[in-house]
């Protein structure tokens, strides 16, 4: 085959080139493509960047043999679009109402019957789930509308569980971005914005709570645009539909004026705008495991969509993985997701996403394939954990008290076990047999962990938060984080300078609605992070939010102090007293009350002052034979009570969090007080 190539370039204009009507966009071809439809001959054609900077334009001749046309011909009629499913995933940031759009939808597309009782945010089933109102892992879930089959994938909002969300984004072909009708664009929807555009998805924009009083739709609809051509979105992808709905009301429309009383103009949008998954129906059976679940009757349950081919109840496969390293196996169980539940199937087609049960061994990642000649797709690739916590067996003097599983070889397959679904997490062995250094995405990825394990009767010991730095050309580097702080104009002040401690830098600051509020946007290294949240709530008495995103590893920030108070340290092993207590609260806050038990070396409170202190708080008055005129009554202060996730943020390098079913308690660390003396 021979091929010449001559490049001109030439001057953009710099209005928005429309390429949408352009009669050689039909006939554009990816570089590297063969050529299908010509034979012997010489085709002009034009290529060009979708990059909106920077359009360049090729005019390629090219000279192809019949037999290589011929083969790609093949090849490209394998492809089908399947116009009766359409696979979605629902991204947003935390508390802009993914969850809940869902619960309309499911009602409004008659999932349950009409005396049936569902809760709010029926999507989020964990436990966890529903006492933090957030949402942690992806769940599946589909309805049908109009016979059109709509897989919906309700994803976390947290940038900490920013690992669910790019793991699911294989499974799908369009995503619905749903944004706040007030604040806009915020931290994690930049980072799952980016993520689906780099896939190449169709994008539909929900502008979200459109009934709240200080709605501004026009400036988010704005703000998301700029955030598609800062992420050097293509011209398709910028030319999105956007939608205006309440979720809690279950309306939607497309201006936000004129609202439908239901979801239709959403449901008709999402038909419209995000095409059918493209599948090689007759090709070879390829399927990406993207998720697992465990069934206590059916053991590990495997969640993909089907790439190619067709998958039979009872078929034997092979499992590929992407170093070819490749075994069997037999799909025992096949299930589709149907409105609210897995529904047993005999087969399913390409482009569908469905549980297959059977084979027990599989992992996320790897690929379900033809028996015969089964290929392996790429993996899910999902970006690195930038803080790590050490695990060790717990070794206070109330060890074993409460929980079940105590050793270090318990603690070891619980953890190595989370990987298999966990993505985003990594466990590595520590220094000693009985420690491992668990590294994930945030501290709140960190501390679901640890709530479950505790659930779980697990009995352990974590240390305080460490970020990750890289070396670079004998260069430390450290990770920065884009910082959102929505903070009433009266506690700006009190803000700003306990974010300039912490070697923040501001880069914007502007006012939002009519509420007084004003959003601050920091770069700010993720060891000012730590131990941040509880310390703006403070200073902003309770009405600050914070939210974060990972950025980019950059150059070390310097030292910081991020606690300036010590630790009030209990001086014996015994049961606390009122009498002690009234004396030792003068120090600082107590975190006991009296008649709880403590050990030696456990922390009891937060010093007034910078330096630990130890305390006898168990101190008991002396009996004497002088008999009282009146009784001495104690007057008590309200402990403090601090939950794990405040506990991991208050730690420093030389104490330890004691995790147990049933407590909390933080001690200093026997070892490192070892080493000081």
């Amino acid at each position: 085959m021979e091929m010449t190539v001559g490049i001109h370039n030439y001057v953009t204009p710099k209005l928005r080139p429309n390429y949408k009507n352009s009669s050689f966009l039909k006939t554009q071809l990816p570089v590297g493509r063969k050529l299908s439809s010509c034979s012997s001959s010489t085709i002009k054609f034009p290529s060009f960047s979708h990059s909106r900077r920077n359009p360049l334009h090729s005019f390629i001749k090219c000279s192809v043999s019949e037999a290589e046309a011929t083969d790609t011909a093949t090849e490209k009629v394998e492809l089908v679009r399947r116009n009766d499913i359409r696979n979605i995933a629902i991204v947003a940031h935390v508390d802009h109402g993914k969850t809940t759009l869902v619960d309309a939808m499911l009602k409004q597309a008659k999932v349950f019957r009409d005396n049936q009782v569902v809760e709010e945010r029926i999507m989020d089933s964990n436990d966890l789930e529903r006492e933090r109102g957030i949402t942690i892992l992806s769940k599946n879930t589909s309805i049908t509308y109009k016979d059109t089959k709509m897989n919906i994938i309700d994803t976390p909002g947290h940038s900490d569980f920013g690992g669910e969300v790019e793991r699911v984004l294989n499974m799908v072909e369009g995503i619905l971005l749903v944004v706040d009708s007030v604040e806009g664009p915020m931290p994690q929807t930049r980072f799952v914005l980016k993520k689906a555009l780099e896939f190449g998805h169709a994008v539909v924009v929900v502008v979200n709570k459109i009934d709240r009083p200080s709605a501004r739709p026009e400036f988010v609809i704005n703000s998301t645009f700029e955030l598609f051509i800062e992420l050097n979105a293509s011209d398709e992808q910028c030319d999105f539909q956007a939608v205006y709905a309440s979720g809690i009301k279950g309306m939607a429309g497309l201006s936000p004026d004129n609202l439908a009383d239901d979801l239709g103009p959403l449901f008709e949008t999402i038909i419209r705008c995000i095409p059918g998954p493209r599948v090689k129906k007759d090709g070879s059976l390829q399927m990406l495991v993207t998720s697992t679940e465990y069934d206590e009757h059916k053991g590990r349950i495997a969640i993909g969509r089907l790439h190619a081919g067709i998958l039979n109840r009872g078929m034997d496969v092979r499992i590929c993985t992407p170093d070819d390293a490749c075994r069997f196996g037999k799909v025992s169980e096949l299930f589709v997701f149907e409105k609210f539940s897995r529904a047993p199937a005999e087969s399913v087609e390409a482009g569908d996403i469905c549980a297959v049960c059977g084979v027990g061994d599989v992992q996320i990642g790897e690929t379900i394939a033809d028996k015969a000649d089964g290929k392996p797709l790429p993996t899910i690739s999902v970006e690195e954990p930038t803080v790590k916590m050490a695990f060790s067996i717990n070794t206070s003097p109330f060890v074993g008290r409460e929980g079940k599983y105590v050793t270090s070889r318990n603690l070891r397959d619980r953890l190595y076990r989370e990987l298999e679904r966990n993505l985003a997490m990594k466990v590595e062995d520590g220094e000693t047999a009985d420690a491992f250094l668990v590294s994930g995405r945030g501290t709140l990825h960190l501390t679901i962990l640890i709530e479950n394990m505790r659930r779980e009767n697990y009995e352990f010991m974590v240390g305080p938060p460490k970020v990750i730095n890289k070396k670079v050309d004998d260069k430390v580097l450290e990770p920065y984080e884009i910082a959102t702080v929505e903070v009433p104009e009266e506690h700006m002040g009190a803000v700003v300078e306990l974010l300039g401690k912490r070697r923040g830098q501001m880069f914007d600051m502007q006012g939002v609605g009519s509420e007084g509020t004003t959003v601050l946007k920091y770069k700010i290294p993720t060891r000012g992070l730590l131990g941040l949240r509880n310390a703006i709530l403070t200073a902003s008495r309770g009405t600050a939010v914070l939210n974060t995103i990972f950025d980019s590893y950059g150059p070390w920030a310097g030292d910081m102090t991020t606690r300036d108070l010590g630790s009030l340290v209990a001086f014996e092993d015994g049961t606390s007293t009122s009498y002690a207590l009234c004396s030792s609260q003068e120090r600082g806050q107590l975190f006991i009350k009296p008649g709880v038990e403590v050990y030696k070396g456990q922390i009891v409170g937060i010093h007034q002052r910078s330096g630990d202190l130890a305390l006898n708080v168990c101190k008991k008055k002396a009996a004497t034979n002088v008999r009282s005129n009146k009784e001495v009554s104690v007057v008590l202060d309200t402990p403090l009570d601090y939950s794990l996730d405040d506990c991991i943020e208050y730690i420093q390098e030389d104490e330890l969090v004691e995790v147990t079913p049933k407590s909390v308690r933080m001690l200093k660390n026997p070892k490192m007080n070892k080493k000081g003396r």
